[in-house]
């Protein structure tokens, strides 16, 4: 019996998803056979070739050659022919020395992608008169945005890195602008994810394939690559089982009832895979048992099941087994990346910021120190679902025992732990024990900036080897916090992040605006917080957020107690396929629009203070649209870290 798991393109380029590094780990301990691959990367790889770029230039239409980015990348076609493969050489950590010559401006052609650059020439100020390669990468990740954006423009609309075919797939109530693009005729994009998919399926000739799809991003590729499976099994004449689940089907396909998705797919998990996978595995190998001993050409029934849904006889069937309970997260293995090209993964600088850039940079080994929240209060959260709403923090042996074994496996020491909220006393008790064991690694991940984080933490932590911290500052109102439930204070929040500045620790904020009830002088004093926090070194990093309301969270099941009305929902024939976002009508706000006005002004501001300017503009200087004075007193920050 083998299994192959699948991340299906598009997710991040510079590190692999740790999703099917975590079902490969629990599967092999099991006995599995389990092969996994990242498509992402070789989709990306694929196209990002000297292949690739001729095949790109052979298939743009005519008509798409007046667009700016088109036009500038037919023209320099020889340049960027002569300069791809060495690039993406260069960003793999493969040649270091075309460093010196990216830097000169004479190498890569520069298209639309480089015209800030022209109008603000400081902005490579940041990188000072040593630092080429962080200067070479982030010229090279301009260069790598132009040809994204000529594969958008002129081979596929829906093209973007991280994003691919997101907006058919985030929230879509109709299964059927999905289904269109995938019965359509297909794309140069189409036809390469047909191609990295056979490749690997031929390299791994499984039985069973497992579809990863932690985004609205990831689905697209996903249906596309079970689409392609099943037309590999007609011709080939096998039988291949085509399993999916992940992030994206825990939260937007609970209440599926357009059947035609199982075209595509066999099996649709839910929440946790380990124990879900493995009884369909078992449910595989008994089938093959009884072909063997041809004492039976049907399917055996299966011994049990675990949230997983099917199509049987016409109908969506809901399987679970009461008897079958999910693997505790404190007695899993850990997550196993033996089989990923870890060594090709491409890294990106798009913004000259350095707590900005390690989502993009550098590969990191992704693990998780416990599942689920321990807060889980947040009302804009899906606190109802179990990702979140199930707190089990694995025990500190364990986690150093992975630590060590993931090492072994990548040879590399960085990793971003990806917790919904990693918790104090874990994270103390951790740095403690990297600090005895003298082991040296470099980290970081998501944390709440709660009291118990104090300057002592802070400072054990730094010496454990933390270099960045993220987490939800949200609104920076007294009043809205108080309504989302965020247990913080906004004086409490500047304390910690400044705890951790003070020990050299990056620190990034998420930031919200338009939660219900919000109105325009809680924005532009949350904007005034925000500015303070960055003057006053407290954070390095921000990004603003829209307020959604999700299907989920204590805001989308119970609308009233915030004010707000969700309208009923259109289920579509033949049935409802995506439901996540939910729109709301807020009765406290302002004309249609006016969010998404106001939204632009907090991301300009933002942009500049990540950047070191503008901390002097006036906020209304930031706003297409007339806002309210800031109401925060100018010094209310450094007052409150006296």
């Amino acid at each position: 019996m083998k299994l192959l798991l699948i991340l299906p393109p598009l997710a991040q380029m510079n590190s692999p998803y740790p999703s099917t590094a975590y079902l490969a780990g629990y599967l092999r301990h099991q006995g599995y056979a389990v092969d996994q691959v990242d498509l992402s990367l070789e989709l990306t790889l694929k196209l990002f070739s000297r292949d690739g770029l001729s095949r790109i230039n052979k298939n743009l239409a005519e008509k798409s050659k007046k667009n700016p980015a088109i036009r500038f990348f037919v023209e320099a076609f020889d340049d960027y022919l002569a300069t791809i493969e060495p690039t993406i050489r260069f960003l793999q950590g493969k040649d270091p020395t075309l460093a010196l010559r990216i830097c000169q401006r004479s190498l890569l052609p520069e298209g639309p992608r480089f015209l800030p650059l022209a109008e603000h020439p400081e902005l490579l100020d940041v990188f000072g008169s040593m630092g080429t390669q962080d200067q070479a990468k982030y010229l090279a990740s301009l260069y790598l945005d132009d040809i994204a954006d000529v594969i958008r423009d002129g081979i596929d609309s829906n093209f973007a890195f991280s994003r691919y075919a997101e907006s058919l797939a985030s929230s879509q109530a109709s299964f059927e602008p999905l289904r269109a693009k995938l019965e359509g005729d297909p794309t140069l994009v189409d036809q390469m994810i047909e191609e990295v998919f056979t490749d690997s399926f031929d390299k791994s000739q499984p039985d069973v394939i497992g579809l990863s799809v932690p985004f609205a991003g990831n689905l697209y590729g996903a249906l596309k690559i079970g689409k392609v499976c099943a037309e590999l099994s007609r011709k080939r004449k096998i039988s291949i089982r085509r399993v999916m689940g992940g992030g994206y089907v825990n939260t937007e396909l609970r209440e599926l009832s357009d059947i035609r998705l199982f075209d595509y797919i066999d099996d649709l998990c839910f929440d946790d895979g380990e124990r879900p996978l493995e009884l369909i595995l078992e449910d595989e190998t008994n089938k093959i048992k009884n072909r063997s001993a041809a004492t039976s050409t049907a399917s055996a029934a299966p011994t049990g099941r675990l949230r997983t849904w099917q199509r049987e006889q016409g109908q969506i069937t809901k399987l679970s087994s009461a008897n079958e309970k999910d693997v505790a997260f404190k007695t899993l293995p850990g997550p196993d990346f033996r089989g990923l090209r870890l060594s090709d993964y491409v890294s990106l600088l798009e913004m000259p910021n350095p707590m900005h850039r390690l989502w993009s940079d550098q590969r990191w080994n992704k693990m998780i120190l416990a599942h689920g929240c321990y807060w889980k209060k947040c009302t804009f959260c899906d606190v109802s679902l179990d990702y979140i709403g199930r707190f089990e923090p694995a025990r500190v042996d364990q986690l150093i025992q992975q630590i060590e074994d993931v090492i072994e496996q990548t040879g590399t020491t960085g990793f971003h732990f990806v917790d919904e909220a990693a918790p104090p006393a874990l994270l103390k008790s951790l740095s403690q024990e990297l600090i005895n064991r003298k082991i040296k690694i470099t980290w970081w991940g998501n944390l709440r900036f709660d009291k118990q984080f104090t300057p002592e933490l802070a400072a054990l932590m730094a010496d454990a080897g933390c270099v960045a911290v993220t987490g939800g500052l949200e609104v920076a109102s007294p009043r809205v916090l108080k309504l989302i439930n965020k247990g913080l204070e906004i004086e409490q929040a500047a304390r910690v992040m400044k705890a951790f500045t003070a020990h050299n620790v990056y620190v990034h904020a998420y930031l919200m605006y338009g939660f219900p009830t919000q109105t325009d002088q809680e924005t532009i004093d949350s904007l005034e917080i925000v500015r303070q926090l960055f003057v006053e070194n407290c954070m390095h990093s921000a990004f603003w957020h829209r307020f959604l309301a999700t299907a989920h969270s204590p805001v989308g099941l119970a609308p009233k107690k915030f004010g707000i009305k969700i309208p009923q929902p259109a289920k579509p024939a033949p049935g409802l396929f995506a439901r996540y976002e939910t729109p709301f009508v807020d009765p406290t706000a302002k004309a249609e629009g006016h969010q998404t006005e106001l939204g632009e002004g907090l991301r300009r501001a933002l942009y500049n203070y990540m950047h070191g300017l503008g901390f002097k503009t006036p906020l209304k200087e930031w706003f297409d649209i007339r806002v309210p004075k800031t109401k925060i007193a100018p010094q209310l920050i450094r007052k409150t870290l006296r």
